[in-house]
């Protein structure tokens, strides 16, 4: 159930995050858009998420962006597993309870994506001036980003724990049926 509900969160962030340039065209500042997916990978790695789940949900949540943000293939799905492997191996250095904290996560890995897709984008991309073209776009990408991600990681964690509360009761209940069926309870 966490799973599905993370993935559902995560594709519905990355259709929104597609289509936020038409919202934010006001602004007339390229790059403003924010990651909306991003604070959701960099939340499931500092909490107690599992290595090969929150690796999982990281790879479809960035294949999904790549799909639909019609970027190459595989450029935002290896980003954002590093990206969740990275936060995790951090995960317990930082505390994620203040939004100060968050605003911090959010900036700092909004940079370090920024940086691996500018690279990942010179060394194979086709074309060698799209990284010299994008990069003036990262600087308002990474502080947007920043600036979403507090709220993003109250939605995650009441997500995870509203998911969690079901899990456990689901667990709990099927303990119970099995225990019945054993003759163990009356």
């Amino acid at each position: 159930m966490p799973t599905a509900a993370f993935l559902g969160m995560g594709l519905l962030l990355s259709l929104v995050q597609s289509n936020l340039f038409r919202v934010l065209g006001w602004a007339h500042v390229p790059g403003l858009v924010p990651s909306l997916v991003l604070p959701l990978v960099v939340f499931m790695g500092v909490s107690e998420y599992g290595l090969a789940r929150g690796a999982a949900i990281a790879f479809v949540l960035g294949y999904a962006t790549d799909l639909i943000g019609i970027a190459p293939i595989g450029l935002y799905t290896f980003t954002y597993v590093a990206l969740f492997v990275l936060a995790r191996a951090a995960g317990s250095r930082f505390a994620a309870q203040t939004a100060l904290m968050q605003l911090v996560l959010g900036l700092g890995f909004a940079f370090v994506q920024s940086l691996m897709v500018l690279v990942l984008l010179a060394i194979f991309g086709r074309d060698p001036w799209v990284p010299r073209a994008l990069y003036p776009l990262a600087l308002p990408h990474v502080l947007a980003t920043g600036l979403v991600s507090p709220p993003l990681f109250r939605l995650a964690r009441r997500v995870h724990f509203a998911t969690a509360r079901v899990a456990a009761s689901e667990r709990r209940r099927s303990i119970g049926d099995a225990a019945r069926e054993r003759g163990e309870l009356s």
